[in-house]
Parts: structure tokens; C-alpha cells; sequence
């Protein structure tokens, strides 16, 4: 008797993606396509900027405005479609950081904010994300504390006003005053700063307090 022969598949091997095949579905999905759009508008709001008056600031304050605040967008289309992605996570707190740190660069020139300032802003971002990939390669996890949204919510809006920048006469419930958002905007981001090195400090402070035990429990997890 002669061995019976395995019938052959009929089913296809199904070829594994490349890492330019995976990159380029990531890329084009909908939530990093918002993501790349708000990166797309730094260089109009800029360009308002460097040519600085009224109207201008005005129109850069709105467009600041649209690219800072649609960040929950494409969060939420994210969590929604079940397509948060790897090029996602590291594309939405990119974007972020550029929107805020290209205004108040340019801020600096047009000389409505501080040099110092900006470099406390900035000193505190690259602090925070080298505890993040420390932290990373321990596998860990920062979560973002209180301190830091109060920090983003003063930042923004700070920087928006900086922008605005001229006086407007604003309706303050009973009453109607001239009000400088340029004053009104470095208050802002004073107050910003406050938050800002109070979470830091709570940074450096929930990464060095994790002892073996918790270490060992988020690598095993």
C-alpha cells in the first residue's frame, strides 16, 4: 500500500506585513491624519506672527487656538475606532509640544514673552520626557498628575492672549473695560509656571519613590 499524500491547502500563506506596510496603514488612519493636520498649521500661525499687527494677531491667536484645542479630536476618534497605534502615541504628544513651544519661540521674537521663561517651559518638557523613556525602559509608567493639566490649561490660554495682544474692549459682566491681553496673557503664563515646576518635582518624585517591589510587579505585568 502506497502512503497516503496530505491533500495540499488551498488556503493562501498570508504574507506578514513590512514595517513601512504597517508605518504607512498607521499614517494614514484617521485620528494621526488630524494629528498631522495640527502640525500642518504651525507654519500659518507663524507666518501671521512674523508679520506682526492687529489683524495678524488676531487670525494667529484663532489658528493657535483650532490646532491646540482639537487635540482631543483625535483622541477621541482613536479610542472610538479601536485605532490607537504606536506611531499615534508618539505622534499626538509631539504634535503638542511643537504647537506650544513654535508660539512661544516666536513670541520671544516678536518680544511679547520673556526669553527665561521659554527656557524654564522648555527645561521642564525635556526634563519630564527623559523621566518618561527612563521610565520606559524599566517598564514603568508616568501618568500625567493634576498639576500638569492646570499647567496646560494656564499655558494655553496665556499664549493665546499673548497673541491677541492689543487692547479690545471686553464685557466683564456689569461692565465693559479696555482689557490688554498682552498683560493679561503674561499673568497667564506666570501663573503657568507654578504648576508647571510644582509637577515636575511630582515627577521626579513618583519615579525615584518606586521601590523593587513595583518595579518588579509592572515587569511582570
Amino acid at each position: 500500500m502506497t502512503p497516503t499524500q496530505p491533500a495540499p491547502s488551498s488556503v493562501p500563506a498570508v504574507r506578514p506585513r513590512t514595517r513601512r506596510e504597517r508605518l504607512r496603514e498607521e499614517l494614514l488612519n484617521a485620528p494621526n491624519l488630524i494629528t498631522i493636520s495640527r502640525m500642518a498649521l504651525i507654519p500659518v500661525y507663524l507666518t501671521f506672527l512674523a508679520y506682526e499687527n492687529r489683524h495678524n494677531s488676531f487670525w494667529a491667536a484663532i489658528i493657535f487656538s483650532f490646532a491646540a484645542a482639537s487635540d482631543w479630536i483625535d483622541g477621541w476618534i482613536a479610542r472610538i475606532s479601536n485605532k490607537i497605534t504606536t506611531l499615534g502615541k508618539f505622534l499626538d504628544p509631539l504634535a503638542d509640544k511643537l504647537i506650544v513651544l513654535s508660539g512661544l519661540i516666536m513670541l520671544i521674537r516678536v518680544g511679547r514673552v520673556p526669553t527665561w521663561v521659554v527656557v524654564l517651559i522648555l527645561a521642564r518638557e525635556l526634563l519630564i520626557s527623559g523621566l518618561r523613556t527612563l521610565a520606559a525602559g524599566e517598564g514603568l509608567v508616568i501618568s500625567a498628575s493634576q498639576g500638569g493639566k492646570w499647567k496646560t490649561s494656564l499655558q494655553l490660554t496665556g499664549i493665546i492672549a499673548l497673541m491677541v495682544h492689543y487692547h479690545y474692549a471686553m464685557d466683564w459682566f456689569v461692565v465693559r473695560l479696555q482689557t490688554d491681553f498682552h498683560v493679561v496673557g503674561l499673568t497667564l503664563l506666570y501663573l503657568s509656571l507654578v504648576p508647571s515646576l510644582a509637577s515636575a518635582a511630582e515627577y521626579v518624585r513618583g519615579y525615584y519613590t518606586l521601590d523593587g517591589a513595583q518595579r518588579e510587579r509592572v515587569d511582570a505585568a
